[in-house]
């Protein structure tokens, strides 16, 4: 068994909060000016242009940019949307929320995104399906040339959910930048945060127009005086989250680079193990919003995050398996050996500890007690 260590707990995350970020906050918080202003717009401008888009959309986090992306769309209850098997549940859930069905899409082995000749299968046999909605796991982008491919030929908009892959590209162009529409997220796991927040991207002027008013109650944003065109949330980002979002992105290459060579320094440390590591289509394609590994397959995941907290490292599960959370398996009958990649993926990943303050000392202790751990367990 792993010693109790000295040593402080290595966290799994750790939002990068410094003095100027907090003093962005305080300013919008001393003007009095406190929604959907100057800030929110400056960052959902600067976030589009990391995606290669002109127009941005700030919302209140991924979620509701997928569902609104989904309604500016016109899915519709009766409809499909395919979605990569393994994600966090906000993939299928925004697709639920319109009313539409999720079709699930099993998984590359090496990437863990969803899988192009699953999605050929998908698309000939469910004429349901009126969108394809990739998902770029853990920051890691799909094979999104021929997803693109396929959804072009049977005329169907790709919705990119890029809400871990800000600053991944792929063949040149962004995550978020290939689809009709991306969404991404600024959870405090992410690269830069807002506390909570999410940005829609598009090229098309229209439909960014109809988000910006179902975010806000449905105010027309082209009128010259207030006008209500259709019934809208209130999904507005706040200035103080806005001019957090800013000051992050004054940093963001600091930070995307110190993710990746952590990457880089787990690649060495883990070596040694029996372990799957992660994978890229491209070097530049992953954003490594979390790094995580398959553990062996003898290996009990949960005796192996319990005995590493012992040990001063904090872990969790990778992601989730969609179709087998019970609303969606309950909804769809579905059975784990539906989607078999899927099931040995979402039974075997590991997220190990990433975040900006990660030193290479601590990529060795975190990969000595996982070695220690695997061979006490096995």
């Amino acid at each position: 068994m792993v010693s109790s260590p000295e040593a402080p707990l290595i966290r799994l995350a750790r939002p990068d909060i410094d003095e100027e970020d907090i003093a962005a906050v305080a300013e919008v918080l001393r003007s009095g000016f406190l929604v959907q202003g100057p800030q929110v717009a400056a960052f959902e401008s600067q976030v589009a242009e990391l995606a290669g888009r002109p127009h941005g959309v700030a919302v209140v986090n991924c979620t509701a940019a997928l569902h609104l992306a989904l309604l500016v769309l016109d899915i519709r209850p009766g409809d499909a949307v395919a979605v990569g098997a393994y994600s966090w549940p906000a993939s299928a859930n925004a697709i639920a929320l319109v009313g539409a069905d999720p079709v699930f899409i099993d998984i590359d082995p090496a990437t863990w995104t969803m899988r192009p000749d699953a999605l050929a299968a998908a698309l000939t046999a469910d004429p349901r399906i009126k969108a394809v909605m990739p998902v770029h796991v853990f920051g890691g982008m799909a094979d999104l040339s021929p997803i693109v491919r396929l959804a072009d030929v049977h005329r169907l908009p790709v919705i990119e959910d890029a809400a871990c892959a800000l600053g991944a590209s792929l063949a040149g162009r962004p995550a978020g930048g290939w689809g009709r529409i991306g969404c991404f997220s600024f959870h405090p796991r992410k690269s830069i945060t807002t506390g909570e927040g999410g940005v829609l991207v598009t090229a098309d002027r229209a439909l960014a127009q109809r988000a910006r008013a179902l975010r806000n109650h449905g105010l027309d944003p082209d009128a010259a005086a207030p006008d209500f065109i259709l019934p809208g949330y209130n999904l507005r980002l706040t200035e103080m989250q806005g001019a957090l979002g800013v000051a992050q992105l004054r940093k963001f290459g600091r930070l995307l680079a110190h993710r990746r060579t952590v990457a880089d320094w787990y690649a060495e440390a883990l070596a040694g193990l029996d372990l799957v590591l992660p994978a890229a289509l491209a070097p530049a394609a992953h954003a490594f919003q979390a790094y995580v590994v398959l553990l062996p397959r003898n290996a009990s995941r949960d005796q192996v995050v319990l005995r590493l907290r012992h040990a001063g490292v904090e872990t969790t599960i990778g992601t989730y398996h969609q179709p087998m959370t019970s609303y969606f398996r309950t909804r769809g009958g579905y059975r784990a050996s539906n989607f078999p990649v899927t099931d040995d993926v979402a039974a075997r990943a590991l997220a190990l500890p990433l975040h900006s303050a990660l030193s290479r000392a601590e990529i060795d202790r975190v990969a000595a007690a996982l070695g220690t751990v695997l061979r006490e367990t096995s």
